[in-house]
């Protein structure tokens, strides 16, 4: 056996480690914290109640898809609560898949702001420049797959799990 191929196979191994484990406490970290912060919100009616209203793009459409990506759902989006900064307490949009009974299934959250670069919890955010598909100024957002799991990984857009198959139409 060759030691001196061992060793600084070992030794990359420990370093990939050192700065993997820890990245990967803390994207379950914030899916957690996120997951806490919105429990309350299982009911659309309660995320209304908070603040919250129906976010359609420019064209009207309450589901937001992406053939052959999946889907983000329906978004609430809380107006008040973006600004330039965010709180992993107060995300600005919660996140509702329809279901095929007709009921809002909660899967996610999304951190807006109106600054970035834009991090929390050590996630960086995604840039949306002008113009897009909302028709609103550019933005940073993040999210959250709290509810849902995605193939993709916790903080990615789109969720090939979710779909906008049972949404209302406009």
């Amino acid at each position: 056996m060759n030691t001196r191929k061992i060793i600084p196979a070992v030794v990359a191994l420990i370093a990939v480690l050192a700065t993997t484990i820890p990245t990967l406490a803390a994207s379950g970290d914030t899916v957690a914290n996120a997951r806490d912060a919105t429990a309350a919100f299982n009911d659309p009616a309660a995320a209304i109640a908070n603040g919250y209203d129906l976010l359609t793009d420019a064209a009207g459409i309450a589901c937001i898809d992406q053939p052959g990506s999946g889907a983000m759902g329906i978004h609430y989006v809380n107006a008040k609560l973006i600004g330039e900064t965010v709180d992993i307490k107060h995300p600005q949009a919660i996140m509702y898949e329809p279901m095929p009974n007709g009921k809002l299934e909660l899967i996610a959250v999304e951190y807006i702001t109106t600054k970035g670069p834009a991090s929390l919890e050590g996630q960086l955010f995604n840039f949306n420049g002008t113009p897009n598909r909302y028709g609103l100024p550019q933005f940073y957002e993040l999210h959250v797959w709290a509810w849902k799991a995605n193939p993709h990984g916790a903080f990615a857009d789109m969720n090939p799990k979710v779909s906008c198959e049972h949404a209302a139409m406009k």
